[in-house]
């Protein structure tokens, strides 16, 4: 993993004096994410009126306790989560908007980042789009805010208006609101079809008063891009989702010491996480290779034949680094982009 893991240089060095922060602290972000990453599933299965704190907690397998040590009620919890969809989804959407394109081929390939988004995490879809007018006057606030941005960046097409064309201000806000009305009736819709095949529909409607119905018909009609060969798949928003394991600040560290040192030994792991026990290392290091976080790398070889009692070599694998991407950004961008929970409403066990 490129850079220095702050999970790791967080963590006490034998020998020095320890700088790192409180393990409470450590804890309670990692439960944060978990109580935001279960209540975005809450709110997926059974919409904003199902969003309880019992519901999340028996979700996430935190304690009621926690909850409210972090949360004021469930309105806040959900305005929380909004915005950890709403930056996850947005990043993506930004990006490509970002493109040197005219403003159609913008627009069009946002839109299209936007639908791939929403298909990717229907339960993000379901939060953004359609709980949040259920969920008061603040969320209504802050979706209001996200139709304003949309607007803006759709209006930039009265400048490419032929000079006979007049449009008004008001039809960016009528293209969006049409289109998050269109996408609000699919996500709601059993069964689901995919929301990346209305590109082509709803970029007519949002270049039809623009550019006029010649062009809003060729936008109907044109191609879909398809997939490019090894492009990134799908993937769950939830690095940790369906392993049976509960985060503990030890765990972090040995996570995040492996993710600065690649191809540390348990040892080497063990002073760069501040563990004294060698014993404790090593189990905790055989159970985080065995949830599929961490992997031995290839030994040093002599004549093909490995010497015994030749180190470990560790690494993180693909999933291990998103986990550690996933607390150690919690200041940043990618603070709700990968957020951590269990997947069982019981209680996992330690590690």
């Amino acid at each position: 993993m490129a850079g220095r893991s702050r999970i790791a240089s967080r963590a006490p060095r034998t020998g020095r004096a320890s700088s790192s922060p409180d393990p409470r602290e450590e804890l309670a972000e990692v439960q944060r994410m978990r109580i935001l990453a279960g209540a975005t599933e809450v709110a997926g299965d059974f919409g904003y009126e199902g969003l309880t704190v019992a519901e999340i907690v028996s979700r996430t397998g935190v304690s009621r306790r926690t909850f409210y040590e972090l949360f004021a009620d469930r309105e806040q919890c959900f305005l929380a989560a909004f915005d950890v969809a709403l930056a996850r989804v947005g990043a993506p959407v930004l990006a490509a908007h970002g493109s040197r394109q005219a403003w159609p081929g913008r627009i069009r390939v946002a839109l299209a980042a936007l639908l791939g988004a929403l298909d990717e995490h229907p339960d993000i879809a379901r939060l953004l789009v359609v709980e949040t007018l259920a969920a008061g006057p603040a969320a209504l606030g802050r979706r209001a805010e996200v139709v304003r941005a949309l607007a803006r960046a759709v209006d930039a097409g009265r400048e490419q208006a032929p000079g006979a064309r007049v449009v008004g201000p008001l039809a960016a806000e009528a293209a969006v609101g049409a289109v998050l009305a269109v996408l609000h009736e699919r996500i709601l819709a059993a069964p689901r079809q995919p929301l990346s095949a209305l590109l082509g529909p709803l970029m007519s409607i949002v270049v039809m008063p623009y550019l006029g119905p010649a062009a809003a018909e060729r936008e109907l009609r044109r191609a879909e891009a398809q997939p490019q060969p090894g492009g990134r798949g799908p993937s769950h928003p939830n690095p940790l989702h369906g392993l049976n394991m509960r985060v503990t600040y030890r765990t972090l560290r040995v996570l995040g010491a492996i993710g600065e040192l690649p191809g540390a030994s348990n040892r080497a792991v063990a002073e760069r996480a501040g563990i004294s026990d060698q014993g404790q290392t090593s189990k905790l290091l055989a159970r985080l290779q065995g949830l599929g976080l961490i992997e031995n790398g290839e030994p040093a070889r002599r004549e093909g034949a490995r010497f015994k009692g030749e180190a470990n070599r560790w690494a993180l694998t693909a999933r291990g680094a998103q986990l550690v991407e996933a607390v150690d950004g919690r200041a940043g961008s990618r603070y709700g982009v990968e957020p951590v929970t269990g997947s069982s409403p019981a209680a996992p066990a330690p590690i």
